[in-house]
């Protein structure tokens, strides 16, 4: 069984959820929006996308608790910033830095591109998970590929999810649930405190 380092500890990996019949509830559509932002996702790749949202469902009592959901801002900054700025040649990341750093990256193209947005006024959470999941992996792929990725696939695509998971949160200032989300403004405001 593979593992998933996230914050406070090592959580082992859900085994992925089949077919069609699937029933991941709050998170079933960013399932679609990681395969549409990956490109080339294979069957492997959707296996991967869908046992990190698997992840999170059995997770969500723990996201309940806010005291769960605190962001180590610093640590999110550094992972994106290595893995990003173009100048991490020498640099080796596991899966929770590729995690952290992907969920950075699709947070930037979601509030700056306009990628997101819902017909309750906010933005979809589902949406910026599938980017974040959809960024893990092919990171994931070119960093393991160079020799520069320790820990599995399936551990950096568990970890963005949750990572983006947590933004999403942390940008409309409470809990999981709920149909609208953070405003624009909201999330606008925390990718600018991060990626300043």
């Amino acid at each position: 069984m593979s593992y998933y380092q996230g914050d406070g500890g090592y959580y082992p990996s859900q085994p992925s959820y089949s077919g069609q019949g699937s029933n991941l509830n709050e998170f079933t559509s960013a399932l679609s929006h990681a395969q549409s932002h990956h490109g080339s996702s294979t069957d492997d790749d959707h296996s991967l996308f869908n046992s990190a949202l698997s992840f999170l469902e059995n997770r969500k009592s723990h996201y309940a608790e806010p005291s769960n959901n605190d962001i180590d801002e610093d640590k999110y900054m550094r992972a994106h910033q290595s893995l990003y700025s173009g100048q991490d040649d020498e640099s080796h990341h596991d899966s929770d830095s590729l995690g952290a750093g992907a969920a950075m990256q699709a947070l930037k193209h979601f509030t700056s591109g306009g990628s997101g947005g819902s017909d309750s006024g906010g933005l979809d959470k589902n949406k910026l998970i599938g980017m974040a999941m959809a960024q893990a992996g092919k990171l994931w792929d070119e960093k393991n590929g160079a020799g520069k990725a320790s820990g599995d696939k399936q551990s950096a695509i568990n970890s963005a999810a949750e990572a983006a998971l947590k933004m999403y949160m942390k940008g409309q200032g409470g809990g999981i649930g709920g149909t609208g989300g953070p405003s624009t403004s909201g999330l606008m405001g925390l990718a600018s405190k991060f990626l300043s």
